[in-house]
């Protein structure tokens, strides 16, 4: 790996990687909207710029925790996918969610509220299932 990190620390170095919202939206839409072209990532709601956007998915790419190929039907077309890496950051994202929907809950969509009683009722029963989902996408 050749990305350049500022520190030797733990917390910063994860943070050198995922430390922006962009980053995570990302790994959240692959994990939990199975969204896999640049396209589709540009089309979330929350309309990330596309330098912004291609620049993520650069950092992610040289960090391991995705890869880039193409398409099969399609080869002018990059499609996205999780590495082990990638995936082994599941149930973080996780623990984000379940964190956002107990003290964020005012925010925190209807649907969202019930994915997430629905993961808090058997949480490693989930994060084993999407693991296994993630893992032969």
């Amino acid at each position: 790996m050749d990305y350049k990190f500022r520190s030797n620390c733990p917390i910063s170095s994860v943070l050198d990687i995922i430390g922006d919202k962009w980053s995570l939206l990302i790994l959240r839409d692959l994990m939990f909207a199975g969204k896999k072209t640049f396209g589709e990532f540009s089309s979330s709601t929350e309309k990330i710029a596309t330098n912004i956007l291609t620049d993520r998915l650069q950092t992610l790419e040289q960090t391991g925790l995705i890869t880039k190929g193409k398409l099969p039907d399609n080869k002018k077309t990059n499609i996205y996918k999780l590495t082990e890496k990638g995936i082994d950051f599941l149930p973080i994202l996780v623990e984000v969610m379940l964190w956002s929907n107990k003290h964020l809950n005012d925010h925190v969509s209807e649907e969202n509220q019930k994915v997430a009683a629905m993961i808090q009722k058997d949480k490693e029963a989930f994060i084993k299932g999407m693991r296994s989902r993630l893992a032969s996408s």
